[in-house]
């Protein structure tokens, strides 16, 4: 029998993380372009880190400006891998935004 916390290490051990330079539209989740190689983060200002799952959807997306994490989406899907919730933190704001899809 799997406790909690022990499915919560194997789901961590099945996401990646990658890099990148910008994202395009406006639709959630952010469609992030522009690959960056790990290497080149240190000479960049401003970037989108990106955590996938083993299913290759986004669950986690920090605008990351001098270091510092500006913005955060988190990420959330339905069983047939549809987007259902978005958690939107901003570093400006003092709550943050939920937005939940096909609630209808």
């Amino acid at each position: 029998m799997s406790t909690p916390q022990a499915a919560q290490g194997t789901e961590a051990a099945d996401r990646t993380m990658r890099c990148f330079l910008t994202y395009s539209g406006v639709k959630l989740p952010l469609q992030l372009s522009q690959e960056l190689h790990p290497a080149s983060l240190r000479h960049r200002n401003t970037y989108f880190r990106a955590e996938y799952d083993a299913q290759g959807r986004m669950r986690r997306c920090d605008k990351i400006v001098y270091g510092e994490v500006e913005m955060r989406h988190d990420y959330a899907y339905d069983a047939a891998g549809a987007l259902r919730e978005a958690v939107i933190t901003s570093a400006h704001e003092d709550e943050p935004q939920v937005l939940v899809f096909g609630a209808g």
